[in-house]
């Protein structure tokens, strides 16, 4: 069964979601995104023991910053799921591209777009 989701979902795979840094979420949307979401093991059953915690504090924080800067906390997102979940995960993707939609494009984005800066 292929998986149906959103064409403007763009997948980064990493061994565990314990290695996705702050620097990586914020970087995301200084180049453009509008919206991004992490996807890791269900809590307590994390491969690597505690990654999937570690990436959740991260979340939060960069929750944190986005929201103290303006660009809006709620345009991050973390969610835990079983590898056998693929139709949740499509689901979920689904939904969070129609918040994000909802919430209108990056600020940061739209500020480069009316000054005609490079996303360089």
């Amino acid at each position: 069964m292929r998986l149906k989701y959103p064409a403007n979902i763009k997948i980064v795979r990493v061994p565990c979601t314990g290695k996705v840094d702050i620097l990586h979420i914020l970087r995301s949307f200084e180049k453009g995104a509008d919206g991004v979401y992490v996807v890791g093991c269900l809590e307590g059953d994390c491969h690597h023991h505690s990654g999937n915690l570690r990436a959740r504090k991260r979340v939060e924080q960069s929750q944190k910053i986005l929201e103290a800067i303006g660009i809006g906390g709620n345009r991050v997102q973390m969610y835990n799921l079983s590898s056998s979940e693929g139709a949740r995960f499509a689901r979920i993707a689904g939904e969070m591209v129609d918040k994000i939609i909802k919430l209108g494009p990056n600020p940061i984005k739209k500020a480069k777009q009316a000054t005609g800066a490079s996303g360089c």
